[in-house]
């Protein structure tokens, strides 16, 4: 069995028919599905997807880029399917949204997860000195940096603070050595797989719309690279969701 610890198939413009994704994953033994809320909007949407499809569940979250838009998501935090706050975090890269309100978002939504004891999906981006000392500010943090690819610095450093690591497609076609050498390096017991659909589709898929059946490449591409099995890799990263989501 293998879980998809995130994804967007819940949005509106999501292209594939949900009944064919469905389909496709249980065949790829994905059994599971957490869509992750991008905004308010988006958030509503998968509290709606999560309690439509019993194999799906919900994160609340507004992404770095759309906290300009607004960013209170407490009240969804006890809604059915919800397992997590997220994404949130922090995005210099493109600055869409202000860095001052991009802080002062993910440290409300932090609050709010901790308030009802969920984990949180982070997103970071060109941001971890800013990052690290909120982090710090905080004590009971449980989560996961989601499509990660920063530094092998940083990738220990979060797993020194209790963090799971979540990997994509970019695992598969990434060329930047030290990038693979960083992918290698993470703990099993700390990994956690993602396909990030319909964005970051895996090698040899590449061009086509990503779903979470496809989150067995990853799984198979980190097996290849690590000398184990594909079930090895399944089981492990399946616990390793089902500690940290309480699936």
């Amino acid at each position: 069995m293998l879980v998809d610890t995130h994804c967007h198939i819940h949005e509106l413009d999501y292209s594939l028919p949900i009944e064919g994704v469905y389909t496709n994953a249980r065949e790829a033994s994905v059994e599971q599905v957490i869509c992750v809320g991008t905004s308010v909007e988006s958030t509503r949407h998968a509290i709606e997807f999560a309690q439509q499809y019993p194999w799906a569940r919900a994160s609340i979250g507004v992404h770095p880029h759309d906290t300009k838009d607004g960013y209170n998501i407490a009240e969804y935090a006890k809604d059915t399917g919800v397992v997590a706050v997220g994404e949130i975090g922090l995005d210099y890269y493109y600055n869409h949204s202000p860095k001052e309100t991009q802080i002062k978002a993910l440290r409300e939504q932090i609050q709010v997860a901790l308030d009802h004891n969920l984990p949180i999906i982070f997103h970071v981006r060109d941001a971890f000195d800013d990052f690290w000392p909120i982090f710090d500010s905080f004590e009971g943090i449980r989560g996961v940096l989601h499509s990660f690819t920063d530094s092998r610095k940083n990738m220990e450093k979060a797993i020194e603070k209790g963090l799971f690591i979540g990997v994509n497609g970019i695992s598969t076609f990434t060329k930047d050595p030290a990038q693979q050498a960083m992918f290698d390096a993470i703990p099993l017991d700390k990994l956690l797989l993602e396909t990030d659909a319909p964005f970051l589709t895996p090698s040899p898929f590449r061009g086509k719309i990503n779903e979470p059946a496809l989150v067995r490449t990853v799984a198979e591409h980190i097996a290849n690279r690590r000398g184990l099995s594909t079930d090895e890799i399944a089981t492990q990263t399946t616990a390793n969701a089902r500690a940290l989501f309480a699936l």
